[in-house]
């Protein structure tokens, strides 16, 4: 039995921010040297993830996607979705987050941005207007407070309240210096916002870490083995 994995993106304009998917997907290719690798996006960018798997069924027996994105949302309960409804043999992992080693990468940024140990932190997350999507951003919250020993806050780009701005408001009222952890994937129009919004420290986001490919991989593993694909 031969199986594909689908690095499924959302995509973006920034060359930057495209670079950090190709990095991350080689990365996984290196990890997973017997199992056929492709990149795929949901949006701004080809190629579309329905058109991969199309051409992927075709010549394997299985095909499992990995959403390279960090909360469920519209384009997991959707896009994904979709695409899964579409072939029998086609499954789909849970998103890159919430996960522990993205709270590990989280705390490495904010240390390389220069914030102190007892800085109150926004994580700063994109945004959903899904339920699912509100709930992983708490368990985020959940999993970098057990990290960092100073207060966190959470504050959105879109979609839901407080925005960022507001949350580093709110925490600047406990001490001086405010840390904005950016839990985005690349650079691009969300992490440029993020220059603005009052803070003190701004966290790069969390890019090609190696522990993403990680990542992938091993949501990979969980769904082949749940679909027993492998």
């Amino acid at each position: 039995m031969t199986t594909a994995l689908v690095v499924c993106a959302h995509g973006t304009d920034n060359p930057e921010g495209q670079h950090v998917v190709r990095s991350i997907t080689e990365q996984v290719r290196r990890l997973l040297p017997s199992i056929t690798v492709r990149d795929a996006y949901v949006d701004v960018q080809e190629p579309a993830l329905p058109d991969v798997v199309n051409g992927l069924v075709a010549q394997h027996d299985s095909v499992v996607i990995v959403p390279l994105l960090l909360s469920s949302g519209f384009h997991t309960e959707v896009d994904v979705a979709d695409v899964v409804a579409a072939h029998a043999q086609v499954v789909t992992a849970p998103a890159l987050g919430p996960h522990e080693l993205l709270a590990d990468v989280l705390v490495d940024r904010l240390h390389e941005a220069g914030a102190d140990a007892g800085d109150p932190v926004v994580l700063a997350v994109a945004g959903s207007s899904r339920p699912s999507g509100a709930a992983d951003a708490e368990v985020m919250l959940d999993l970098l407070r057990s990290h960092w020993h100073a207060p966190v806050s959470l504050g959105y780009l879109a979609a839901r309240e407080p925005s960022v701005s507001d949350a580093v408001t709110t925490a600047r009222t406990e001490r001086q210096q405010v840390a904005v952890a950016s839990y985005l994937i690349g650079p691009g129009f969300f992490h440029d916002r993020l220059r603005h919004v009052g803070a003190d420290v701004v966290s790069e986001p969390l890019r090609d870490d190696t522990r993403l490919a990680e990542l992938v991989a091993l949501r990979f593993a969980g769904a082949s083995k749940a679909s027993g694909t492998r």
